[in-house]
């Protein structure tokens, strides 16, 4: 039994945290095999949303580079095996995952930490954490999805500047670039992170999964697709019992009790 995670079930969300606060919440192997395992146990025990934050003053400082110390090795590490075994899994998962994923940033997110967090649906932060793309400066190039998610939320000539100079960016200022929903006070995050999963959780969870999916796809699709693609979605919601009873509730002035349930 692992302790580098920590796992909250509120029955219809699933609350997720680092718990490497010595390491600033760090990726080690163990620890990426226990939330992965944790994402997918919520996933399969129905959960509807799930809230990911971490332990400590930091959100997650990327990978435990005491692990990956050339000094160490008897050559140069191969770098790939980490992406292709952990963090490609790890991201895929989440984008992948049929219900929203709350990130609540509660200190420095820096190189994958960070890049994890983007992946995530909708990211709050506290208004004393930063962003930082520190690859550059240990001679590498973004990983965990952060190339492409920093050019689609901001644009290539700030996410080159992020990625080239590994400079720290102020949660506000990320809020103010669209690179994050929210920068909260520090002692109001966790509170609205928890109310916002909560929320979602007892939403109509196929239409929000739907929601997420046509805007991923909406970053390479064409117009004719998307239309394609939106059209799809309409007709697979529109036979949910979630749909029948978003309308009654409508109808009826009343407060919809959603399932969650498929066709």
């Amino acid at each position: 039994m692992t302790d580098t995670i920590l796992v909250q079930d509120h029955g219809t969300w699933t609350e997720i945290t680092l718990n490497r606060p010595d390491r600033l919440n760090s990726f080690n192997d163990e620890m990426h095999l226990a939330l992965r395992a944790a994402i997918e146990a919520a996933r399969e025990g129905g959960a509807r949303a799930i809230l990911l934050t971490g332990a400590g003053r930091g959100f997650c400082a990327g990978q435990d580079l005491g692990d990956r110390d050339p000094s160490k090795m008897d050559g140069p590490p191969d770098l790939s095996r980490a992406l292709t075994e952990f963090y490609n899994p790890l991201v895929r998962l989440i984008r992948g995952l049929d219900f929203p994923v709350v990130c609540a940033v509660n200190g420095v997110a820096a190189g994958a930490g960070a890049n994890v967090a983007f992946g995530s649906d909708i990211v709050l932060a506290a208004e004393s954490a930063k962003f930082i793309q520190s690859f550059a400066k240990v001679g590498l190039g973004p990983d965990a999805g952060g190339s492409y998610h920093l050019t689609r939320l901001l644009g290539e000539a700030r996410a080159k500047a992020l990625a080239l100079t590994a400079e720290p960016l102020p949660a506000t200022t990320a809020a103010e670039w669209g690179l994050i929903w929210k920068a909260l006070p520090d002692d109001a995050l966790m509170d609205e992170a928890r109310a916002l999963t909560a929320r979602l959780a007892e939403g109509p969870t196929l239409g929000l999964g739907r929601i997420k999916h046509l805007i991923h796809a909406a970053a390479t699709n064409d117009l004719d697709t998307q239309l394609d693609e939106e059209a799809r979605s309409q007709k697979i919601c529109g036979e949910s019992p979630d749909y029948a009873e978003g309308v009654s509730a409508f109808l009826n002035k009343r407060a919809p009790r959603f399932t969650g349930r498929k066709p």
